[in-house]
């Protein structure tokens, strides 16, 4: 079947990105090729094994859409005995993210280029997760697009179901609008208690971005939700 905009197919389920490829340098092409055999993890319709993976039993955190890598790099470089798995679909963000990890020698860090919502369906095991980031996702603003952003009830409801009891979902966006719908959606899933009295406070482990610094000197917001994945 043709995958056209009123196709079945095409409506099948909302993608966790937007194909905006942008222009590969030739290191960023040089940084997939040669990182993809270590580091990435090919997309297959099976369970991930993350102790074979990575090599060892350790407390796993899935990052979906991790842009060039460079927090998802700070945070791993900052909690070395968690493994972290990066789901992007961007080239330049995935050549961008294995050159961090070939400079850094960041051993606890894997990436799949693919669409989240197909790899949280197929690879990830139920309740297998310690925690999950969801950062500064595309905010999709105009009222007619609002059904296009990814946090929504029945990507939460799997998202809840991959986390281990205990294991936390935190999502952060600039956008206050879409902080709201972040924090009534996760409020509204069962498998998920807030950690905080509403928004919560940015945790230490996120670092603070460039951009996210310069926003807040001009008086823009970030909202931060966490939520608690119940025994």
């Amino acid at each position: 079947m043709t995958d056209t905009p009123d196709s079945p197919e095409h409506h099948r389920h909302i993608r966790s990105y937007v194909l905006r490829q942008g222009r590969m340098s030739p290191a960023q092409t040089r940084s997939i090729e040669e990182g993809m055999p270590r580091w990435g993890i090919p997309y297959a319709a099976q369970a991930i094994d993350c102790a074979a993976v990575f090599g060892r039993h350790a407390p796993v955190v899935l990052e979906i859409g991790f842009g060039m890598g460079f927090t998802t790099a700070e945070i791993a470089a900052a909690r070395p005995d968690t493994d972290f798995i990066g789901i992007e679909v961007h080239g330049p963000g995935v050549g961008s993210m294995f050159k961090l990890i070939a400079e850094q020698g960041l051993n606890n860090v894997r990436v799949i280029q693919h669409d989240a919502v197909e790899v949280l369906r197929d690879m990830i095991p139920a309740a297998s997760l310690a925690g999950i980031h969801v950062y500064f996702p595309d905010p999709w603003p105009k009222k007619r697009h609002l059904k296009r952003r990814l946090i929504q009830p029945p990507l939460v409801a799997q998202l809840a179901s991959k986390l281990a009891p205990g294991g936390y979902l935190h999502c952060a966006t600039d956008i206050e609008d879409y902080g709201q719908q972040m924090l009534d959606v996760l409020s509204a899933e069962p498998l998920l208690e807030n950690t905080a009295d509403g928004f919560a406070p940015r945790p230490d482990y996120r670092p603070l971005t460039k951009f996210e610094a310069r926003g807040l000197r001009l008086g823009h917001g970030v909202w931060d939700v966490i939520f608690r994945r119940v025994a």
